[in-house]
C-alpha cells in the first residue's frame, strides 16, 4: 500500500511574505512624517543656541568698550564691527600686558542652512547694523544683532529670518 507521507513546510508563503511587506511599509510611512519633524526640531534648538551665543558675545563686546576696555573711535557704537573681531578679539586697555579679549572661540555654523565650511560661517549669518530697524536690517559698519538667512518657516510657523 501506498502511504502518503506529509512533508513538513519550511519557510514562509508568498503570501505571508507580501502581507509582512506590507504592514512594515504601513509603519514606515507613519514613522517617516515623525522623525523629519523631530530632526527640524532638533535644527530649531540648535539655531536658538547658535543665536543666544552669539548675540551674548556681541553684548559682552559692547560692554567691555563701554568700560573702555576696547579702543573705539568717537563716532563708532561699540559694537563690532564684524564677527570675526568676536574671535580674533582686541586689546585689552586696561590690561598692563595688553591681552587680548576673545568672545567667541568660533563663529557657529547656521543648523538651517546648506553646509558651509568653517571659513565661511560668518557668511550664514545676516548682520544688522546698530542704525537699522528690525524691519529692514541692514549692515553698515557694526554688528548690533544677528538673524538666520534661511528663508524657511519653523514649526511655531515664523520664518527664521525672525527669530
Amino acid at each position: 500500500m501506498f502511504t502518503l507521507r506529509r512533508h513538513a513546510t519550511h519557510g514562509f508563503t508568498l503570501i505571508e511574505i507580501l502581507v509582512s511587506l506590507a504592514i512594515v511599509a504601513v509603519m514606515a510611512s507613519v514613522a517617516s512624517p515623525l522623525l523629519q519633524v523631530t530632526v527640524q526640531r532638533q535644527k530649531e534648538q540648535v539655531l536658538r543656541e547658535q543665536l543666544r551665543e552669539l548675540r551674548h558675545a556681541i553684548d559682552a563686546y559692547k560692554k567691555a568698550t563701554d568700560e573702555g576696555r576696547i579702543k573705539k573711535s568717537a563716532d563708532a557704537s561699540g559694537y563690532p564691527p564684524n564677527l570675526q573681531v568676536l574671535v580674533e578679539g582686541e586689546e585689552d586697555q586696561k590690561d598692563t600686558k595688553r591681552k587680548k579679549l576673545k568672545f567667541l572661540r568660533r563663529i557657529p555654523i547656521d543648523p538651517t542652512l546648506p553646509k558651509v565650511r568653517n571659513n565661511e560661517a560668518s557668511q550664514g549669518w545676516g548682520l544688522r547694523s546698530f542704525d537699522s530697524s528690525a524691519d529692514q536690517p541692514r549692515y553698515v559698519q557694526d554688528v548690533y544683532d544677528v538673524y538666520s538667512l534661511s528663508t524657511a518657516k519653523g514649526l511655531n510657523g515664523v520664518p527664521y529670518a525672525q527669530w
